[in-house]
C-alpha cells in the first residue's frame, strides 16, 4: 500500500472522537490523557489507546515546534526546483539535507518545493550550491521570507468551513 493510500485509508477510519483529540493535542500537545478524557467523554485508558492507535498509524505525531529565528536561524525560505530526469531520486536526496523541513512535488512552474531553514546568507548559499549539484536539478528559485505572518498546524481535524 503507497504512502497515500494509507493516510487515506487511515483518515476514513476515524471518527468524531478521534478528531477531538486531534484538535484538543494541536492546542496543546502536552495535555493529559485525563483532561482528554474528560474533554470527549471516555475513559484514561481508551484515550490513550486511541491516542496510540493514531500515533502508530502515523495519523498524527506529537512534536515540539519551534521557532527558528529565536534559535539563530536567520533565513528561512522556499526553493522551487525543476527537475529534468528521476523526480523521486531528487526528492529524497533533498529531504535527506538537514536544512530541509520539508519536500513537496508538485505540478506547475516548480517539480518540487522545499523549505529551509538556514543559519544566514552564507549557510543558504552553501546549501542553494549543494541542490543545484543533485543529479537533474536544472533550475532553482529561492523565495526569501522576509516575515512569517502566519504559522499554524491545525488543519485536518475538521473540514474547513464554507465560504
Amino acid at each position: 500500500m503507497t504512502a497515500n493510500a494509507a493516510s487515506t485509508s487511515n483518515a476514513a477510519a476515524l471518527d468524531g472522537v478521534d478528531l477531538s483529540l486531534i484538535e484538543a493535542l494541536q492546542l496543546d500537545g502536552r495535555r493529559s490523557f485525563v483532561e482528554l478524557a474528560g474533554l470527549v467523554g471516555l475513559s484514561e485508558a481508551t484515550v490513550r489507546q486511541r491516542v496510540r492507535r493514531m500515533l502508530e498509524a502515523r495519523v498524527m505525531q506529537i512534536v515540539a515546534i519551534t521557532d527558528p529565528l529565536t534559535l539563530g536561524f536567520r533565513r528561512m525560505c522556499m526553493i522551487g526546483i525543476k527537475i529534468q530526469g528521476a523526480l523521486m531520486e531528487a526528492a529524497e536526496a533533498l529531504a535527506a539535507f538537514t536544512e530541509v523541513d520539508y519536500v513537496v512535488v508538485t505540478s506547475g512552474a516548480f517539480d518540487l518545493i522545499v523549505e529551509a531553514v538556514c543559519q544566514d546568507e552564507t549557510h543558504l548559499l552553501a546549501l542553494l550550491d549543494r541542490i543545484r549539484a543533485i543529479e537533474g536539478v536544472r533550475d532553482t528559485e529561492t523565495f526569501i521570507y522576509l516575515r512569517l505572518h502566519k504559522q499554524t498546524y491545525a488543519w485536518g481535524a475538521r473540514p474547513p468551513a464554507p465560504p
